[in-house]
């Protein structure tokens, strides 16, 4: 039951430390060498990446399934065997969920630290300091409960 609850709590958090990430700030453009560069307020928020809702998405989707599972649990104090067996097969799709979600952010993630010169892709941390900051702690968040989830299906089978 604690372990449950721990993933709920994890998954949750994960997906609000994401879900209110923003940051603005003014980005100076050059748009003619001639002339002065024009500063432009730009906006960096999780609905902006497809990667950042899949995400905020999937942890919501794996709390709401743990809360679930957690009351499917409590319920089966009798030992339905098939109760169990659908409880596991449906941790290990959690497992799968939160592994490509974080996966996928992580990527993106990346990108943005690093940028992509192949691409023309300027690195983007370096002036959104803070969302990227806020984003690794959701992305490790939900990777601790990634893992978590899968020692519990390691142990119920």
């Amino acid at each position: 039951m604690v372990p449950n609850l721990n993933f709920r709590i994890q998954c949750l958090t994960a997906a609000v430390v994401l879900g209110v990430d923003k940051q603005s700030t003014t980005v100076a453009v050059t748009l003619v060498s001639s002339l002065p560069p024009v500063n432009i307020p730009v906006t960096a928020t999780w609905h902006h990446l497809s990667a950042f809702v899949y995400f905020v998405v999937a942890n919501a989707i794996a709390c709401a399934y743990a809360t679930i599972s957690l009351l499917l649990t409590l319920g089966n104090r009798g030992g339905n065997k098939g109760l169990t067996t659908m409880i596991v097969v449906f941790d290990l799709v959690m497992v799968a969920l939160l592994f490509s979600s974080v996966g996928a952010a992580g990527s993106i993630g990346l990108m943005g630290y690093q940028g992509n010169s192949h691409v023309q892709w300027k690195k983007v941390c370096n002036v959104f300091d803070k969302f990227c900051n806020q984003g690794m702690v959701a992305m490790g968040l939900s990777g601790v409960a990634s893992i978590l989830f899968f020692l519990l299906v390691v142990l119920a089978t």
